[in-house]
C-alpha cells in the first residue's frame, strides 16, 4: 500500500503597493458607434491631460462622445503575515 501525503499552504496578507519609480500610462478607444465601434485609440500617453486633449480632438473632428478608458501602472506585492 501506498502513503499519501498533503500538503497545506498557510495563507498571508498582501498588499499592492504603486511603484513610484514607474510612470503611469493611459489610453482611451473610440466606442461611438451603432452597428461597430469607430475603433480610433489614442496610443499610450503620460498624462490624464494629454488623454483629454486626444479625446477632445477627436470629439471635435468626428462629433463622437463614447470612449472606453484604460489606466496602466506597476504595482508590487508586499507579502505580511502569515495566516
Amino acid at each position: 500500500m501506498g502513503t499519501t501525503s498533503r500538503y497545506r499552504f498557510r495563507e498571508y496578507h498582501v498588499t499592492t503597493v504603486i511603484d513610484p519609480l514607474a510612470v503611469p500610462t493611459f489610453e482611451a478607444v473610440c466606442v461611438t458607434g451603432e452597428e461597430q465601434d469607430c475603433g480610433a485609440a489614442s496610443g499610450e500617453l503620460h498624462s490624464p491631460e494629454e488623454l483629454t486633449r486626444w479625446i477632445a480632438g477627436h470629439c471635435a473632428q468626428t462629433g463622437h462622445q463614447s470612449y472606453e478608458q484604460t489606466t496602466r501602472t506597476i504595482v508590487r506585492a508586499e507579502p505580511g503575515a502569515w495566516q
